[in-house]
């Protein structure tokens, strides 16, 4: 797993052993971030079960202003912050643990609202709708917000999550990636 674009491209990316967390694949990331184009540049960016950071380390590699990580998982705690280490971005980086289906409200504690928020949770639990829905609740995002969302094609995501509107899908064998914006 590299930094597939930006300042630090070809940067190796520390992984996690085991089953239990997930990387999104290089091949995913480039893919997510050819769609996103020019919606990265100068961002605050939240990264939720942000497992080894590679979705907001690549953002900020492309030029994000910041970016918050969460994650509940020891060992992803550890993976990120030895990422975010490894490619000096400490001051551009907040690491949180936390139970994110606990609800988001410590998200208001920090001083800026999202522009692009990641979701990557653990495939088939059901976690996507709920967390948009703890999203929306936590009133942290900008009007132009865009989410996007990796989930099993086995989830099926509505049109409409919150103030939340389905804006593309892509497919990506038994992964899909869902991008959501918020309704004006």
């Amino acid at each position: 797993m590299r930094v597939i674009g930006g300042a630090l491209k070809g940067k190796k990316l520390y992984s996690i052993k085991g089953l239990a967390i997930r990387p999104t694949t290089d091949y995913l990331r480039e893919s997510i971030f050819n769609i996103l184009a020019g919606g990265v540049e100068d961002a605050v960016v939240l990264d939720l079960f942000a497992g080894t950071g590679s979705l907001g380390i690549e953002a900020l590699s492309r030029g994000a202003a910041t970016a918050v990580f969460v994650d509940k998982a020891p060992q992803a705690i550890k993976a990120l912050t030895r990422n975010i280490c490894a490619c000096c971005l400490e001051g551009r980086s907040t690491i949180l643990k936390r139970d994110i289906l606990r609800g988001l409200s410590f998200l208001k504690s920090i001083d800026r609202a999202f522009e692009l928020v990641f979701i990557d949770p653990p495939y088939d639990k059901g976690f996507v709708e709920r967390t948009m829905q703890l999203l929306d609740r936590a009133e942290s995002t900008l009007d132009r917000v865009s989410i996007v969302i990796e989930h099993s094609r086995r989830e099926v995501l509505p049109e409409k999550v919150a103030r939340f509107i389905l804006c593309d899908q892509r497919d990506y064998g038994k992964t899909l990636v869902s991008f959501y914006r918020h309704v004006l």
